[in-house]
């Protein structure tokens, strides 16, 4: 695989740097010390501890996972529903109600054209498998039920959270300006990417970053609130073209590949 440049781990940075906004922009704070009392919390939520990106009132772990402060607070040990390897692994929360329709909406005022582009293929790769989630473009004043939106950080490509107890997708993807002109298949890709974060989806190589990343390891722990649950029918071996792996080069494009395809159907 070619060198790395923002992986997802930057990718999972997709949620690493967090800010206080500037018009319509989010400008990165990172300096914050992080306390051994959150890193506690955050381990026993089943995330790897390093790297960790303190934003606002919120955290960025495993690069592009964003952790709020009621989520460290609900911070649980409870058995991880796993098997060692490299496979398809979903959160305990997924979103409920299927079918349904989920609107994408954008606000501020960067997006960008190839932006643009990329929201419309991302949606449209997960409308062709017919799931019982359907995905449609709203508007650009937000409101949807996943928003969009550009923030000006160097530290990360994008971020997202998990969905909610209730069934509900995470509410917002957080897209780095500098990477809203890359190519199509590779803005298509992180926005692909980060909606699987926000219905549930964690990363293929949840067992072992290096396997994308080209170093990094587990990126949990023995026990987890949130879950890293295998899905039956993907891969026990590496798979090395799925669009949920922890990072990308920038010439990246990962259209769905038969193990995903699996994966999205098994669960929506």
């Amino acid at each position: 695989m070619k060198r790395l440049i923002n992986t997802f781990a930057l990718s999972a940075l997709l949620a690493v740097g967090f800010f206080s906004c500037t018009n319509d922009d989010t400008t990165t704070s990172l300096n914050e010390e992080i306390s051994n009392d959150v890193l506690q919390q955050i381990k026993a939520l089943g995330f790897g501890t390093d790297n960790v990106i303190k934003e606002d009132d919120h955290y960025i772990v495993e690069g592009d996972i964003i952790l709020h402060k009621e989520d460290l607070a609900g911070a649980t040990k409870q058995a991880l529903l796993r098997i060692a390897g490299v496979e398809q692994y979903h959160t305990f929360n997924l979103v409920t109600g299927l079918p349904r329709v989920i609107t994408i909406t954008t606000s501020g005022r960067n997006i960008t054209q190839r932006l643009s582009d990329g929201i419309n293929a991302a949606i449209a790769r997960y409308n062709a498998e017919n799931l019982g989630l359907t995905f449609v473009r709203g508007g650009s004043n937000g409101g949807g039920n996943i928003n969009i939106r550009v923030v000006n950080t160097g530290q990360y490509i994008a971020s997202a959270g998990f969905p909610t107890s209730g069934g509900e997708p995470y509410f917002e993807v957080k897209y780095a300006k500098n990477y809203t002109n890359y190519s199509l298949g590779f803005v298509t890709t992180v926005i692909a990417h980060e909606v699987g974060h926000c219905i549930g989806f964690r990363h293929t190589d949840y067992m072992n970053r290096s396997y994308s990343c080209g170093s990094g390891g587990n990126e949990g722990q023995e026990t987890s609130g949130v879950g890293a649950v295998h899905i039956p029918g993907t891969p026990t071996g590496p798979d090395a073209a799925s669009w949920m792996l922890a990072c990308l080069s920038s010439s990246t494009d990962r259209p769905f590949n038969n193990n995903d395809k699996v994966a999205l159907g098994y669960l929506y």
